[in-house]
């Protein structure tokens, strides 16, 4: 669909490469593994294509979905939210990707990248990107948090300074437990409702965060899948994987919008870690890297500062 300038049918085939991309680089992982493909189709419009890895030396689980999604209304909450956008019929499109590595020293990654058209006779479309990528450690490494931010500033650069301060914030607070008092990671990138660039450069930049999270990724995988391990990390790898569940479940828009609008559970809840636990009261002991994650980690924090004052030391 091309309609004053937006070219749909480009960004649905580009988000379908980067799915075939983000699972070459998560295959090269696990030579022994495939990744296990479920095509559907929505009955209410449109469909997609599920891809999974599990049990694997390197991933426990990781999830890689394209979808594109189609409706004649939206659902409530969509309409809610923009009243402009009712009566509308849409497509919705995007690739969402979770990885749960095995080895508790690895982090947990999460990221997406989507797009939304909305159109009514007589009207010009409403659309927009919307997006980013966070990054949950189980165990804290200032080189791999840097490293994160790094790559989130570099993706943003090219299309206006403001971009990164404003999106790091932004995933700061989406991705926090009011509950717990606490960030689920050390947050990266997240925005929504993006079109003040025009349709070409907001469609570059959604190509640049995607990419940005193949080249943050991989490598902080590659240095922490074989750190030895025992009994304690892995427990606690565990109970902070229930934060994880704890936060799509309750707060997680996307996992609201897909329920709401009739979506393929099997696909939206993949994201979930394939084993998680609960502790009561739990308390880490001080001074240990458990309690480093509490204090220095799971809290807003400049990281891009943290890099300057390496620098500077060094």
């Amino acid at each position: 669909m091309n309609t004053a300038g937006i070219d749909t049918d480009r960004v649905i085939d580009w988000f379908r490469d980067l799915q075939n991309h983000i699972c070459e680089r998560l295959g090269a992982f696990e030579p022994n593994q495939e990744f296990h493909v479920d095509a559907w189709q929505r009955p209410a419009g449109g469909g997609g294509d599920t891809r999974v890895l599990a049990d694997g030396d390197t991933f426990e689980r990781a999830g890689v979905n394209f979808s594109r999604v189609t409706g004649d209304n939206l659902p409530a909450s969509a309409s809610a939210r923009r009243p402009e956008l009712a009566g509308r019929s849409f497509i919705a499109s995007g690739v969402s990707v979770v990885a749960h590595p095995k080895n508790p020293y690895a982090p947990t990654a999460h990221a997406n990248v989507r797009f939304f058209v909305a159109e009514k006779d007589g009207a010009p479309p409403v659309w927009w990107f919307g997006g980013g990528f966070d990054l949950t450690p189980y165990y804290p490494f200032e080189e791999d948090a840097i490293a994160w931010h790094e790559a989130a500033h570099h993706a943003c650069a090219p299309f206006g300074e403001n971009l990164y301060p404003r999106f790091k914030q932004w995933c700061d607070e989406y991705f926090y437990l009011p509950h717990r008092e606490e960030t689920r990671g050390i947050g990266g990138l997240f925005f929504d409702d993006f079109d003040e660039l025009g349709f070409e450069d907001s469609f570059a930049f959604i190509r640049s965060v995607g990419q940005a999270f193949v080249d943050a990724y991989m490598p902080i995988v590659e240095r922490r899948r074989d750190h030895a391990y025992g009994a304690r990390e892995r427990d606690f790898q565990l109970y902070r994987r229930g934060r994880y569940v704890e936060f799509n479940l309750v707060y997680d828009r996307g996992t609201l919008f897909g329920l709401q609008s009739r979506g393929r559970t099997e696909s939206i809840l993949m994201s979930m870690p394939p084993l998680a636990s609960w502790q009561y009261g739990y308390k880490p002991e001080p001074a240990s890297p458990e309690a480093t994650l509490y204090e220095d980690y799971l809290k807003p924090r400049d990281w891009l500062g943290c890099a300057t004052e390496e620098q500077d030391r060094s």
